[in-house]
């Protein structure tokens, strides 16, 4: 299926969980964002909330500094 993640198109597998996406990604489940159509998604979410076709994301990493 086909979405949209921080502007750019991916295609990736059915049933797939936002997780799973940022596994995918190789990204950590600390100070991570993700908003989803327009909607931030909480935490907790990620492991259950399963992506649609046509989903639009935006996943913002925070880093520390000074």
């Amino acid at each position: 299926m086909n979405i949209t993640v921080n502007g750019k198109p991916l295609e990736v597998s059915d049933s797939l969980t936002v997780h799973q996406l940022l596994e995918q990604f190789q990204l950590g489940l600390e100070r991570i964002a993700v908003e989803h159509n327009r909607r931030i998604l909480d935490a907790k979410e990620f492991a259950t909330f399963i992506l649609q076709e046509g989903d639009t994301l935006e996943i913002v990493r925070f880093v520390g500094g000074g």
